[in-house]
């Protein structure tokens, strides 16, 4: 009985468990709080221990953003209200615990779509406001962090400040893309996009190489509002860089077909299955790779025009498959995604040779374009082209890595901080050239270093 009672006893004091990204790395122990309203939040923060705080939304940041060894780390999903939708605008005011797959499952049945999504609609409007994530609309519509009118902002004081560009731009633009060193993300405004239906016209291009698919999107990408290639990594010779480009947008009301204009913003996303945590290390091989990379490609016709796919299908094929990270097994994976400007295009050549001759198991590798980039100190995207590709934990994959960066930041690159989980602090120095300008802001509301993370402490932020 006096078990059973110490058992059930209720505690106060929060699990201590061990956290990982979305890439299954490098595990550290930290005190998860559950948060529901400001007071929590504030309570956490200024009980803080010298290990500091950082948020977590649902954690599909790859690598260590939302991680905080030996400090508290703050569950923001139990704050996940839309508080006020103006539907004549697309204004909705939300929490920050939000996913945009409830953003999606509310507002698209109303006619609005959110303003942008990567390619999964499993994160938080916090987390897509601190790692400024993007899209396959970002030459036409940048991030998401463009579409935000106003964030609450809870410092290490304490106070909650509503930030805007016009109220506070420094502020705001170190929250957007600060990867939560700033502050808590409490709410905001967000700006959602108008359609006519929940189905997108989409055009898909079979491209021999780099060169072609190169050229293809540079001349023809401003046509598209969505756009995004699929490479093989494993393709070598006058093939590297073969690719399936698919393209498109929202299709308007008059040309569904007839039987979908009765009910034209119908959607709901779902989860059709779940991979089971057994995978093996080295499942995911050259050979195995390979021959999913040869089907992808050949299945995919080399020209078709105005297919209609749902949303789902267009933007979030991963989400159908639950857990499909743990396919790369117990050891897990790195995410490398770099952007290098325009007139660079031999750097993106050289970093996808050195991967294809290295022989990376990666069946998953996109190639965008990005347009402006926006006063984001941290902010990801600016002009030019992105490659993002997951490679299983290998051996010899860091040197490889490091490698790579030293040809990015020769060409003046750089590399995303939502999906790192290795770059060296002296390497991330050189890509960010408005580094100092966003300790300066973290400085001032943050004096102590309240707010922070194991990424923070990995590149001295």
């Amino acid at each position: 009985m006096a078990d059973t009672a110490l058992l059930s006893t209720p505690t106060t004091e929060p699990a201590r468990v061990p956290l990982v990204g979305w890439g299954r790395t490098a595990p550290t122990i930290a005190a998860l709080t559950p948060v529901h309203d400001d007071d929590d939040v504030r309570a956490a923060v200024l009980a803080a221990s010298g290990r500091g705080v950082v948020a977590r939304g649902l954690a599909r940041s790859y690598g260590d953003a939302a991680q905080n060894a030996g400090g508290t780390v703050l569950d923001m999903t139990g704050a996940a209200r839309v508080l006020h939708a103006d539907l004549a605008t697309g204004l909705v005011d939300v929490e920050a615990g939000i996913s945009l797959d409830e953003l999606m499952n509310q507002f698209v049945p109303q006619g609005f779509f959110v303003p942008v999504t990567p390619g999964t609609r499993l994160v938080t409007v916090g987390g897509a406001i601190a790692a400024d994530i993007h899209g396959k609309n970002h030459h036409v519509a940048g991030s998401f962090g463009q579409h935000v009118r106003w964030i609450d902002l809870l410092t290490a004081d304490g106070q909650v400040r509503r930030i805007s560009p016009e109220s506070d731009a420094d502020l705001f633009w170190a929250t957007v893309g600060g990867m939560g060193l700033t502050g808590v993300i409490l709410r905001a405004q967000v700006q959602m996009k108008a359609i006519e239906s929940s189905r997108c016209l989409v055009d898909t291009d079979r491209t021999e190489n780099l060169d072609a698919l190169m050229t293809l999107l540079a001349e023809t990408d401003h046509l598209y509002e969505y756009s995004v290639a699929w490479i093989d990594t494993l393709a070598k010779g006058k093939r590297m860089g073969r690719s399936v480009v698919t393209r498109g947008r929202f299709a308007k009301l008059d040309e569904l077909p007839a039987k979908r204009r009765t009910d034209p913003l119908k959607y709901h996303g779902s989860v059709k299955a779940s991979v089971p945590d057994v995978f093996p290390p080295g499942l995911l091989n050259l050979a195995t790779v390979a021959a999913f990379n040869e089907v992808w490609y050949r299945k995919a016709p080399k020209l078709k025009r105005d297919q209609l796919q749902s949303i789902p299908t267009f933007f979030h094929p991963l989400d159908a498959v639950g857990g499909w990270n743990r396919i790369y097994g117990p050891r897990g994976f790195v995410q490398y995604q770099v952007t290098v400007p325009f007139g660079q295009e031999e750097a993106m050549r050289e970093v996808l040779d050195r991967l294809s001759s290295f022989g990376t198991a990666s069946f998953l590798a996109v190639l965008k374009r990005f347009g402006p980039g926006n006063p984001g100190m941290l902010s990801y995207p600016s002009p030019g082209w992105t490659l993002a590709l997951d490679i299983p934990v290998m051996k010899g994959l860091g040197g490889l890595l490091d490698s790579l960066d030293e040809v990015v930041i020769a060409a003046a690159g750089r590399t995303y901080l939502a999906k790192d989980s290795r770059v060296r602090p002296e390497t991330f120095e050189k890509m960010y050239d408005r580094l100092d300008d966003f300790r300066a802001v973290r400085k001032r509301v943050d004096p102590d270093g309240v707010f922070t993370s194991d990424l923070a402490r990995r590149l001295a932020l």
